[in-house]
């Protein structure tokens, strides 16, 4: 039987964190999934961890590069091998409340929503909540998105029947060029406001390496949506006061 919802979880070097990511996702009060893992070549007990997962639940998948090819192609392989209609991500130290699936589908159906995403909380190592909840807009157009650091990967949720078949873009931001090349075409990102994932901030995240950070997006608009110079100043004005903003509590 067709699974209704692919999820897409690539992994490197990801024991440590990985076997909790999974049973959050065998919690899930909806049932009609397949989680599928991309290990990347990881040189940790990655494999190890998640094949004793896929023994113990045949929805758990487990898919090994031969090849190291970086987030955007593990990705990439996941997507491919997902045969449901509904496509969620959900990084390898991320983790989702147990209503997560359930709520965000019938807020989809009830929405007509292409892609969407939800509320969420960071938590540390140790899977302690830190700061406070960090809310998101209804909705996001192309133009918004440019400017907004709002959705997390792991609460994204997109719906291929009306998006079509979509592909990685192996550059700087992959998840955001992603984003932004689904947004591009008209659809709009609509925000699910109720707190449904945990994301991990670990002292070595790219994403607490704010300056990185800042020159990814920079390379996005320059490099993958080929904005002129005036427009890109303009978005990543906007999108460093939201980030600003957004990280001010933790």
């Amino acid at each position: 039987m067709t699974p209704l919802l692919s999820i897409v979880t690539p992994a490197y070097n990801a024991s440590r964190f990985v076997l909790e990511t999974i049973r959050s996702v065998r919690a899930q009060t909806f049932a009609d999934w397949e989680m599928i893992v991309v290990d990347d070549c990881s040189k940790d007990d990655t494999r190890g961890i998640v094949e004793a997962q896929s023994q113990a639940d045949p929805r758990v998948q487990l898919v090994r590069h031969e090849v190291n090819q970086g987030p955007a192609g593990a990705r990439e392989t996941a997507i491919q091998r997902g045969r449901g209609r509904y496509v969620a991500f959900l990084d390898s130290d991320d983790l989702w409340l147990p209503q997560k699936l359930e709520r965000q589908l019938a807020f989809m159906q009830r929405t007509g929503a292409a892609l969407s995403f939800t509320q969420f909380r960071r938590v540390d190592a140790q899977g302690h909540t830190r700061g406070r909840l960090i809310d998101v807009p209804e909705r996001l157009s192309y133009r918004q998105l440019l400017k907004n650091t709002a959705i997390a990967t792991s609460s994204v949720v997109v719906d291929r029947g009306q998006t079509g078949p979509f592909h990685m873009t192996r550059t700087y931001y992959d998840d955001y060029a992603l984003w932004l090349s689904i947004l591009r075409r008209g659809f709009a990102a609509h925000g699910l406001r109720e707190d449904l994932m945990r994301y991990r901030v670990l002292g070595q995240s790219v994403s607490r390496n704010k300056a990185r950070s800042a020159a990814m997006v920079w390379r996005v608009y320059r490099d993958v949506e080929k904005l002129g110079l005036i427009d890109s100043l303009w978005c990543f004005a906007h999108y460093a006061s939201r980030g600003a903003f957004k990280y001010r509590a933790f």
